[in-house]
C-alpha cells in the first residue's frame, strides 16, 4: 500500500477519525490563479492543456503549492468521454463547449463507441500517473467523471443549455432512446473511472451538474439510476486501500436519502442545502462534502471565517465532513481569499475533532 503523509481526506470520506476537517475546492486548479493562466497560455487552448500530461500535472499541483489543501483533483474536463466517442468537441469563445455532431436518434446512439480508457482516453490516464508520481504521497488524488445524465445533456443539446428542451423532448417522447444513451454512458464511465483508479486515483467523484433540472420522478429514472449503476460497477479497493466514491448532484438537496441509498461513500452538497439538515437526514449512512457558497469568497476575510465557522457548527462534532465549496470556485476570486478559507477550515475545525 502506498503511504500518504496526509490521508485525512480519505479518512473523512470513510467517516474515520481526523485531527481537523479536510478541505479542497472544486475547480481549485483554474482561472482564479495567475499561474494557471500562464500554463494554459503555454498549452495554447483548454483541451491541449488536458491532453498534455506534464502541463495537466503542473496545473493540478499549482493550488497545492499555494494552500495546505488535503487533496488534489485530476485536471481534466467532464466532456472527455463524449469527446472520445467522436462527437467533435470544440470550445466557442464565450459560449462554452459545443459538439459538431449531436446525438438525436436511436441509430446515432447505437453507432456510438464505448471508448477504451487506455486508448482514446489514454491521455487522461497518463495525466493521472504523472500527477501521482509528482505528488510523492503528499495528499490523495481525486479522479472524476460527469454523470451519464449530465454528459447526455451536452451530447443531445449540442452544448450548454439553459432550458434543456431538446433532451427533455427526447426524454418525454422517446424515452427508450435516452435510456439507451444513458446506459452506454454509464458503461463508459465505469470503464473510465476504473482505469483512473488503476492509474492511481485514490478516490473518485461523479459530477451530476444538471440533475437538478429534473422532476423528482425523472431524476430517479434518468439520472440517479445510472449513477447507481456506476457505483455498483466501480473498483472499491485498490493498492490495499478502500477507494471512496462521492456523488454530487447540483440542486439535488431534496434527494439526499435516495442518493445515499446507492451505496456511495459520500454526498456532495451545494449551498442551497443546510448541512445540519443533511447530516440529520443521511449522516449515519454517508460522509458529506460541502458546502459554502463560492460567492462567499468575494467577502472580506472576517466574513469568510464567520461562514466557515457557521458551516462547521452546522455539521457539529463527529466525523464524515469534507469541507468544500458548494460548486466550483469563481474565476475572479482573489487567490488570497481562497487561502483565508482553507486556513479557517483547518483552524476552526480542530475543536470538533476531540483531540
Amino acid at each position: 500500500m502506498s503511504q500518504l503523509s496526509n490521508d485525512r481526506y480519505l479518512r473523512a470520506l470513510l467517516r474515520q477519525d481526523v485531527d481537523v476537517t479536510p478541505v479542497w475546492m472544486m475547480r481549485q486548479a483554474g482561472r482564479y490563479l495567475p499561474e494557471y493562466k500562464a500554463t494554459r497560455a503555454e498549452a495554447g487552448d483548454f483541451m491541449s492543456l488536458c491532453r498534455n500530461a506534464e502541463l495537466a500535472c503542473e496545473v493540478t499541483l499549482q493550488p497545492l503549492r499555494r494552500y495546505p489543501l488535503d487533496a488534489a483533483i485530476l485536471f481534466s474536463d467532464i466532456l472527455t468521454v463524449p469527446d472520445a466517442m467522436g462527437l467533435g468537441l470544440y470550445f466557442e469563445q464565450g459560449e462554452g463547449p459545443r459538439f459538431e455532431r449531436p446525438v438525436r436518434t436511436m441509430a446515432q446512439v447505437a453507432a456510438l463507441p464505448i471508448p477504451d480508457p487506455e486508448d482514446e482516453l489514454g491521455y487522461v490516464m497518463n495525466a493521472v500517473r504523472t500527477i501521482r508520481r509528482e505528488l510523492k504521497g503528499a495528499v490523495p488524488l481525486i479522479g472524476f467523471s460527469g454523470s451519464p445524465w449530465t454528459l447526455a445533456t451536452y451530447m443531445v443539446e449540442g452544448g450548454s443549455s439553459k432550458a434543456f428542451t431538446v433532451i427533455k423532448k427526447m426524454m418525454f417522447s422517446e424515452p427508450a432512446t435516452l435510456h439507451a444513451l444513458l446506459d452506454k454512458l454509464a458503461d463508459s464511465v465505469i470503464l473510465y473511472l476504473n482505469a483512473q483508479i488503476r492509474a492511481g486515483a485514490q478516490s473518485v467523484m461523479v459530477f451530476d451538474t444538471w440533475g437538478g433540472v429534473l422532476t423528482p420522478r425523472d431524476y430517479l429514472e434518468f439520472s440517479l439510476r445510472y449513477m447507481h449503476k456506476i457505483v455498483d460497477g466501480l473498483t472499491r479497493e485498490h493498492d490495499g486501500r478502500r477507494v471512496p466514491v462521492t456523488l454530487f448532484t447540483k440542486n439535488g438537496g431534496q434527494w439526499l436519502e435516495h442518493i445515499a441509498a446507492t451505496g456511495c461513500d459520500a454526498l456532495g452538497l451545494d449551498w442551497t442545502t443546510d448541512i445540519a439538515d443533511a447530516k440529520r437526514r443521511v449522516g449515519d449512512k454517508v460522509a458529506l462534502q460541502g458546502n459554502m457558497d463560492p460567492s462567499m469568497l468575494y467577502a472580506p476575510p472576517a466574513r469568510i471565517r464567520e461562514e466557515v465557522a457557521t458551516i462547521l457548527a452546522g455539521f457539529g462534532n463527529g466525523n464524515g465532513h469534507v469541507f468544500n465549496l458548494g460548486h466550483g470556485i469563481h474565476q475572479d476570486v482573489e487567490p488570497e481569499h481562497a487561502g483565508v478559507f482553507v486556513d479557517a477550515v483547518h483552524e476552526l475545525s480542530r475543536p470538533y475533532h476531540g483531540r
